[in-house]
């Protein structure tokens, strides 16, 4: 499949090398998940947010505080918990005397990095209270709307196993996340260099930022000049056609999911030094962008599964 460079302008010389030393330094801190750090990016870089779920202590919150230290991003973390208010999350409006008026008091959602911590254990009121942060990245408190930074990204995390007193993501805040992912245990050499080696909290706390806020928006911008060709964009479309059919999936991928599968292949062929997206973009982020949008029938098995099914069931002309 071909694909033809774009003509718009790319990232400079001196940006490209910052993404590069930024990923470096991320790797240096969560120690061996090379794939996965560069997840992380596609996903901020993609205007879009990430759900890490996996079991506690494998590097899930070193991860967001890692690439806020590196991106020198403003962070703030909420541990979601079964008595967390929404008013908790999004801020609240307190009546000043002196003023004889409602003063807005902002709350955590109003950071450029925010970890939103098992997030599955807060109640679906407050979960709901992200929804549109995520989607329209700003918040409304009576009545009135108040715009988040830019860039606003949210990493949330949730453990899969232990589901005990837990609130299942519904659809559309599963929606909301462009890319899902697991760290998975580290390899053995990663985990010997991490026994051996110094807190990660301490090295955090020393690291220095290698970009900054308007380095982020240009690289988010270089993003979307990054070219898909119709062929490609074609099969993405297979993709999602193959997805309403599959069997075993009750429902498929909308035309919203494929959107989001293009916009993550472009950032994916930014970190790899392209200017276009090529089939092999697609493949490699087509299960992190899909299986959780899928909902599969009671004995389909599970939705990664039935993602990597559909993957191997399309083929590229």
């Amino acid at each position: 499949m071909a694909a033809s460079p774009t003509t718009a302008s790319m990232l400079t010389d001196g940006l490209r090398g910052a993404l590069e030393r930024a990923q470096a330094q991320v790797n240096g801190l969560v120690l061996g998940k090379p794939q996965e750090v560069r997840l992380a990016f596609v996903a901020l870089l993609s205007d879009g947010h990430l759900l890490i779920e996996d079991l506690p202590g494998l590097g899930k919150t070193t991860l967001a505080h890692a690439m806020a230290a590196t991106l020198g991003l403003e962070f703030q973390r909420v541990q979601f918990t079964s008595d967390l208010l929404p008013a908790d999350v999004v801020g609240v409006s307190v009546f000043d005397p002196t003023s004889r008026g409602f003063q807005f008091h902002p709350g955590p959602v109003f950071a450029q990095v925010l970890l939103a911590d098992e997030i599955n254990r807060a109640p679906p009121r407050t979960q709901s209270a992200l929804l549109e942060a995520m989607a329209e990245h700003q918040v409304t408190v009576d009545g009135t709307s108040h715009a988040l930074p830019d860039p606003f990204f949210v990493i949330a995390t949730q453990n899969p196993v232990d589901l005990a007193g837990t609130y299942p993501l519904p659809d559309s805040q599963l929606d909301r996340f462009l890319l899902r992912l697991a760290l998975g245990y580290p390899g053995e050499a990663a985990e010997r260099d991490l026994l051996a080696g110094a807190d990660r909290r301490d090295l955090i706390a020393k690291t220095s930022p290698l970009l900054g806020t308007a380095d982020v928006i240009a690289a988010r911008q270089a993003v979307a000049a990054v070219h898909a060709s119709e062929s490609l964009i074609a099969y993405v479309q297979s993709l999602l056609a193959r997805s309403r059919r599959h069997p075993g999936v009750r429902v498929g991928l909308s035309p919203r999911a494929g959107l989001a599968l293009l916009r993550a292949a472009r950032a994916y062929a930014l970190l790899l030094g392209r200017n276009h997206v090529v089939p092999e973009d697609v493949q490699a982020l087509f299960t992190h962008v899909a299986a959780h949008r899928l909902v599969a029938d009671a004995d389909a098995g599970q939705d990664g599964a039935l993602a990597k099914a559909i993957l191997h069931a399309v083929p590229v002309d």
